[in-house]
């Protein structure tokens, strides 16, 4: 799945697998991979701007640490971060019941006649 197509979603995911706990860069493009089943597969070039995007905006905090001789940037979740991501599912929520009254697997509703 390509980048594009996760336009507008990227950072709920991303909120989303760093509520687990603490984790550096890679670690996360790995999270993102192994949830969806290996149909996220995102370059560091999606990724990282989207942290330091999310990081501006106050609900990722981010800290640097050497782990066996190489430095890591480690992100976590804040206060902030918890609130926008319980935003983002309710937003989810509501829009994937809209999107699936057209889209279901029933097909359209029949209106009486």
């Amino acid at each position: 799945m390509k980048a594009q197509a996760l336009h507008g979603h990227l950072d709920a995911l991303l909120l989303s697998v760093l509520e687990e706990g603490s984790l550096h860069g890679y670690a996360i493009i790995e999270a993102l991979r192994e949830r969806s089943g290996g149909m996220l597969n995102l370059p560091t070039g999606t990724i990282y701007p989207a942290l330091r995007r999310l990081e501006r905006a106050g609900y990722v905090d981010s800290t640097w640490s050497t782990v066996n001789g190489r430095e890591r940037r480690t992100y976590r979740l804040t206060g902030a971060g918890h609130r926008a991501l319980a935003g983002e599912r309710t937003s989810w929520q509501e829009l994937s019941s809209t999107v699936g009254r057209f889209l279901g697997v029933d097909g359209p509703s029949q209106a009486p006649a």
